[in-house]
């Protein structure tokens, strides 16, 4: 009776667990100061697409005149306020006002018998265009343009004639302008439509999602829901996820504190959470990288001798002879390594075991002792353009016997020579790997400048600055150029 009055109950929470949504490991904030330096690349890049426009020719007849337009270029655009804003629940707003737009075509005019051809100055002014962005997460996990409402309005347009018989045709120009106001009217939506649909969202798949870190292992960036758009900044939450590329079935659930972003003063703003690291750390010790073997010649001449006397009795009992041969160490990691990061800094706990081995000429290793090893590691966190990297240092250390606690406190003065022989050999290593950095999910040509680090309860937000060291244009063409290929 009791276990089914109990049951709905645990149903209903079997179910709010299942539906519960995956936390973040990564989060990115964009700003609204980050969109001023975007603000600036993407009017060049309207520019730019707008000069491109592609006319038809006009042909008409009015009473006696008949006439043909023909080889419409735009020369000139002036936007001279352009305004390029979050549009909260859906995405960003580029906006331009009261700006105009130089036109130059060939003219051919038929009058009675008097033929006529020039060329026609043309301008649009009071040019207003409003295109509003849907940004959504597609079935992969990228940020994509999924919607794109354009309104674009011409107040009204002027033309100059030249040629034999400019000026009488002056006339005529209410005519060819408001055909040609018509039509550049209906062509400034449809090449912005072009350009958002096949352009950046063709660069927006070049964003890595799921790349190779190293031999070893990947990062997962895919993103975990739409973005978040309010008045002051675009939030996007990513799956954060390192994951070893021999067994990518397997991943560490991610139970970690999600990260948060508060701030809104620098252009961008970059959150990882503990669950970051230790995907890494985890992934790192699936693929069996976490082992090391300090043979005889790379240990110091100190630490040499501190192991034999520690060990003398262990070695004169199972064979005297053994006395002289050359001992190593064999440090094997036994749990992945566990992140904790709060507002003093970041940490890395590691246990080991260090087995101290002899190595008797021509016959098999003799294991003298086994150790548990216990270290704690000091993680700098610092970010260099699109690179984020850790640096690591030693910060406690404590080993202990797995054969008895007599033999443990025996062991007390290998403490110091052992700390600085990992120091010296174990932590370049870790090093070595964690220098080269891993890429964070932007795209290629945008940079973090003046970064600032800060460390919380949980998780760590990086602020910078947004660098592009190439345009918008260059970013676009770079990722369409044959032969690059889209990473997953």
């Amino acid at each position: 009776m009791v276990l089914f009055l109990w049951s709905p109950l645990l149903l209903l929470v079997t179910m709010v667990t299942c539906n519960r949504p995956e936390p973040a490991g990564v989060r990115i904030r964009i700003t609204d100061k980050g969109l001023e330096m975007l603000k600036y690349e993407t009017q060049k890049f309207v520019e730019e697409e707008l000069s491109n426009i592609s006319m038809p020719e006009m042909k008409g007849k009015e009473g006696r005149f008949q006439y043909t337009i023909t080889d419409i270029k735009v020369m000139e655009l002036n936007m001279t306020q352009a305004e390029l804003l979050f549009q909260p629940e859906l995405g960003l707003l580029f906006q331009v006002k009261d700006s105009s737009i130089t036109l130059s075509f060939k003219r051919q005019i038929l009058y009675w018998f008097f033929f006529d051809k020039g060329t026609i100055n043309a301008s649009a002014e009071g040019v207003d265009i409003q295109t509003a962005l849907k940004f959504v997460r597609d079935d992969l996990g990228r940020l994509k343009i999924s919607n794109i409402s354009c309104d674009a309005n011409i107040a009204k347009m002027r033309a100059e004639f030249s040629g034999t018989l400019g000026r009488v045709y002056d006339f005529l120009g209410s005519f060819i302008t408001t055909g040609m106001r018509y039509l550049l009217n209906n062509q400034i939506c449809p090449a912005l439509n072009d350009a958002a649909f096949g352009h950046i969202n063709t660069m927006l798949s070049t964003i890595p999602v799921r790349s190779e870190v190293d031999y070893y292992v990947g990062i997962d960036y895919s993103l975990l829901s739409d973005p978040v758009f309010t008045s002051r900044g675009m939030d996007m939450h990513f799956r954060g996820m390192f994951y070893e590329l021999a067994n990518q079935n397997v991943s560490l659930e991610n139970t970690a504190v999600a990260p948060m972003i508060q701030e809104n003063d620098r252009m961008v703003y970059l959150a990882l959470s503990e669950f970051f690291f230790d995907s890494g750390m985890f992934s790192y010790y699936k693929a069996g990288i976490f082992q090391m073997h300090i043979a005889h010649d790379r240990m110091s001449k100190d630490m040499l001798m501190m192991l034999r006397t520690t060990f003398f009795g262990t070695i004169m009992m199972l064979n005297p002879a053994l006395m002289e041969a050359p001992l190593s160490l064999q440090l094997e990691v036994t749990a992945p390594p566990k992140t904790s990061i709060r507002t003093s800094g970041a940490t890395v706990a590691v246990t080991a075991i260090v087995n101290v081995m002899v190595l008797p000429p021509g016959k098999p290793p003799v294991q003298l002792t086994s150790m548990t090893m216990e270290a704690k590691f000091n993680a700098k966190v610092s970010m260099k353009g699109k690179r984020l990297s850790v640096q690591a240092d030693l910060r406690r250390f404590k080993i202990f016997s797995n054969q008895s606690a007599l033999e443990s406190i025996a062991l007390i003065p290998l403490q110091g020579p052992l700390k600085t022989m990992l120091q010296i050999s174990m932590v370049p290593l870790i090093n070595n790997w964690t220098k080269r950095g891993v890429q964070i999910p932007l795209a290629d040509g945008m940079d973090f400048v003046k970064e600032v680090v800060e460390y919380h309860n949980g998780y760590i937000v990086i602020g910078a600055n947004l660098h592009f060291s190439r345009g918008l244009r260059d970013m676009i063409e770079g990722s369409i150029r044959p032969g690059s290929e889209e990473t997953l």
